[in-house]
């Protein structure tokens, strides 16, 4: 089979094609034709050598993430009848970076009839992590949330969640091009961040209070400006740190002196069973039309550096794909 393997930590030209055996189905397992594949920001961050103390790998490895394909063969432990020939989707700890791959039939969810395998490919981390992120800020109807780094693959989605939720969504991004692609998903108010006041924009549009609710996606600098927003008794969300200076800076003791409730990645780290549970949402809402992945470019899987080298770049607007 084709993969992209890391063969060394580094920049993205370490990400190279190689040519491995084809994956056998253990007991529990299928194998998956994979037709596209995820990429997220961590992705790029652990090939470069990042957060070896979260993550145990070591190169050569391929980097695992999402898929979507089709089931061409069953375990010994598994039904055919109700695998064999389906499409699906999957969260893989490794090995995702793939033409095919073995995957837990634990992990699998179908996709419906009438949604492309393509957009499912989207969904697979991103609108996951995002249906977490508002069930467990309790997002509700009336209420008012910012969020960060709008524009990118998880924030383009949580706009789209926020609104449908009947919140008032209030978006943050940089440049006009990002800005009117937020608009066109739902936003009711935005923010470029590229301006130095932004904070001071932000405020004057969320009013005296401030926000119900903030979902940070980007961390460092502008993830701890993002925080005095948060209106008192509100919720913050530190799940981002795509810039490299970490998860946005909470100072405990401010919190607690506002009664903000501040959750981190470490609340939306999700039992297989309950990522299959969001995941079967996710696909429903996309296949009813209510929610839409925004697509940015897609790399065929020989070419898996560039598309890291895209997702780093931030160029990029919505979400990085490689093709199997």
């Amino acid at each position: 089979m084709r993969v992209a393997q890391v063969e060394e930590f580094g920049g993205p030209e370490v990400l190279v094609p190689v040519e491995l055996p084809d994956p056998v189905a253990g007991p529990h397992e299928v194998v998956v034709a994979v037709d596209h594949i995820d990429t997220l920001f961590v992705q790029t961050q652990i090939r470069a050598g990042a957060f070896g103390e979260y993550f145990d790998v070591r190169p050569p490895y391929v980097p695992g993430g999402g898929l979507s394909g089709t089931v061409t063969a069953t375990g010994a432990q598994v039904d055919p009848a109700r695998w064999a020939g389906r499409r699906v989707i999957a969260a893989v700890d490794a090995g995702s970076y793939a033409s095919l791959a073995a995957v837990p039939v634990a992990h699998l969810v179908p996709v419906p009839e009438g949604l492309g395998l393509r957009e499912a490919a989207a969904l697979v981390h991103d609108a996951v992590t995002a249906l977490a992120l508002l069930d467990l800020t309790a997002l509700k109807a009336g209420e008012t949330v910012l969020i960060t780094g709008a524009s990118g693959g998880m924030g383009t989605l949580l706009v789209q969640l926020a609104r449908s939720r009947g919140a008032r969504v209030v978006a943050v991004a940089r440049g006009e091009r990002k800005l009117a692609l937020v608009r066109g998903l739902g936003a009711h108010e935005v923010v470029d961040a590229a301006a130095p006041d932004w904070p001071e924009r932000a405020a004057e549009v969320l009013g005296g209070a401030g926000a119900d609710v903030v979902l940070d996606g980007v961390g460092g600098e502008l993830g701890a400006a993002a925080f005095p927003l948060t209106a008192e008794g509100g919720r913050f969300s530190a799940h981002g740190a795509p810039t490299g200076q970490g998860f946005a800076p909470v100072d405990p003791a401010e919190a607690a002196a506002r009664a903000v409730t501040v959750l981190g990645i470490a609340d939306v780290q999700l039992t297989p069973d309950h990522r299959v549970t969001l995941a079967t949402r996710a696909l429903e809402e996309a296949t009813a039309g209510r929610l839409r992945p925004v697509i940015g470019a897609v790399y065929p899987l020989e070419r898996a550096g560039e598309a890291h080298g895209a997702v780093e770049g931030r160029g990029v607007v919505g979400k990085v794909l490689l093709r199997a």
